[in-house]
């Protein structure tokens, strides 16, 4: 949760009341877009007051765009800054105002070039709403946290927001939104570094990336130093993404396309693969073409899960890693070629660690989920070596309700499955002594003599030990005493219901 969750929670509501009949799904973009363009507006800004402040001394032009780019900044025309924009919004042209706003935006700036939303003009966009919703998202600037810190709140405020729709949405919230927790969980187990690359093939709204260099900047205290590169294949996803980035000052090479058909990125090796693909599309193709990409068995036509494996699969450098979320029917279908491919999949010693998710994370769909990590190089000498080992996690009964039909993995969650799977790759203690213990009930180390067994199912349920429950006499008793309680109370009711029926059938006549 960030420190500015209050805020966003507020600005939430009252954005949401402005909604008016208007669907979600079309809301979103007009809310979004208006946050992005206060965003580069408010960064513009802050520079132009700097170079307009020392332009004596340097000779800097505040209207030169190179002075912007050299910044990493975009360049905000006149007619599209937020304080000559915002002075208009009570107008009834405001909408086309906007339009041509995020029109001059573009033709500034190449990198935003077919991005931006414009179709603020439309008759059906109530022009009043919309000038309250330029009036609240104005009380919002790049940084009004207070703290001196340089907390990004338009950044936390797009990325709460998106969150926020995605719930809304429903279903298709998920084709543009992976929960947070889920992400964090991701990028705290694969503990991304500086200077390495990152990979998505199915991007979403970029949350992925963001992650990645939150924990970079946490851990290393620097930033933009990661390269990214991602793909999408729906291409108002793709928009959103971009945004999302940009607000956040994350430079990434994201394409549009679908990534199993038509990969953007053919010669890509990565050292970081974070990824949620859609669980068990039926109507999909592949590249057949790509054989690399197909060692290890050709993907059933019905369900896409292997065919997303391998391909992030043929995207690993030689030391890289992967954390994909997937159906749990991953882990144990034998429906046509599934099954052989994860036996490959095992025997080449790829798989790394499974994790068993928790029921209703996800905005989009109840299909229980797991996480599938894969390592190109098990037997790495900054870890210990764990060829032909598996990890199996069972999260499953962690995470806490956040609502009547959502559930989210806590802070504290995240560091147990985190520090669990790298206590198991670490290397042994100076003692000599393992920082992994199995635990019963929730994780597991197995051979590959177990999975054998087990037909190379990789169900964590298979593996984990049962969890023993000692009772001790006292709890035994204590638990009698609320037992019989309630069946007192269930016998009294049924006696009062007794009576109720009795009288009821005297009243037409009939007597028991």
């Amino acid at each position: 949760m960030s420190v500015n969750y209050e805020l966003e929670k507020t600005l939430w509501s009252a954005a949401d009341k402005l909604r008016n009949n208007m669907d979600a799904a079309e809301y979103k973009h007009v809310v979004l877009g208006l946050i992005f363009l206060k965003y580069i507006s408010d960064a513009f800004e802050e520079l132009y007051h700097k170079l307009d402040s020392g332009k004596d001394k340097t000779g800097a032009d505040p209207e030169d765009k190179d002075e912007y780019t050299a910044e990493r900044v975009f360049y905000v025309p006149p007619q599209a800054r937020w304080r000559w924009l915002q002075g208009r919004a009570k107008l009834p042209t405001i909408g086309k105002d906007i339009d041509d706003a995020m029109d001059a935006i573009e033709k500034d700036n190449a990198s935003l070039k077919g991005v931006l939303p414009k179709d603020y003009a439309r008759p059906a966009l109530d022009k009043q709403r919309l000038g309250e919703l330029i009036d609240l998202i104005g009380t919002i600037s790049l940084n009004n946290s207070g703290n001196g810190k340089g907390n990004d709140v338009l950044g936390f405020v797009f990325e709460y927001f998106l969150g926020q729709f995605a719930d809304a949405e429903g279903k298709k919230g998920g084709q543009f939104y992976t929960p947070s927790c889920i992400v964090k969980l991701l990028v705290e187990m694969l503990a991304p570094e500086a200077e390495k690359r990152v990979y998505d093939g199915c991007c979403g709204s970029g949350g992925m990336f963001v992650q990645s260099e939150k924990f970079i900047e946490m851990h290393e205290h620097r930033r933009g130093k990661i390269s990214i590169y991602g793909q999408e294949s729906n291409p108002t996803t793709y928009k959103l993404a971009k945004m999302n980035l940009a607000i956040r000052g994350i430079e990434a090479n994201i394409e549009l396309g679908d990534t199993l058909i038509n990969d953007r990125f053919p010669e890509l090796k990565v050292d970081y693969i974070l990824a949620n693909p859609p669980f068990n599309v039926s109507d999909y193709s592949i590249n057949q073409a790509e054989t690399h990409k197909w060692k290890y068995g050709i993907p059933p036509s019905g369900n896409a899960n292997l065919a997303w494996l391998q391909h992030f699969i043929s995207k690993l450098a030689p030391s890289g890693t992967a954390g994909i979320v997937l159906a749990n029917g991953s882990m144990s279908s034998d429906i046509a070629t599934e099954g052989q491919i994860r036996r490959e999949l095992i025997e080449n010693d790829l798989v790394d660690c499974m994790v068993a998710l928790p029921s209703q994370l996800f905005y989009n769909t109840q299909i229980p989920a797991c996480l599938w990590f894969l390592s190109r190089n098990k037997t790495n000498h900054n870890f210990r070596n764990r060829s032909n080992e598996i990890l199996f996690i069972d999260a499953r009964e962690l995470g806490t309700m956040i609502s009547r039909k959502q559930k989210e993995l806590t802070d504290k969650d995240i560091q147990k499955i985190a520090d669990t799977y790298h206590n198991w790759r670490a290397s042994l203690s100076p003692e000599g002594e393992s920082l992994y213990k199995d635990i019963p009930g929730f994780c597991k180390s197995a051979n590959i003599q177990e999975i054998r067994k087990n037909n190379h199912i990789l169900t964590p349920g298979r593996y984990i030990d049962f969890k023993e429950t000692d009772e001790d006499d006292q709890a035994f008793s204590e638990k009698m005493i609320h037992l019989t309680a309630a069946l007192k109370q269930q016998m009294l009711k049924a006696e009062e219901i007794d009576k109720k029926v009795i009288e009821s059938l005297k009243k037409i006549g009939y007597e028991l």
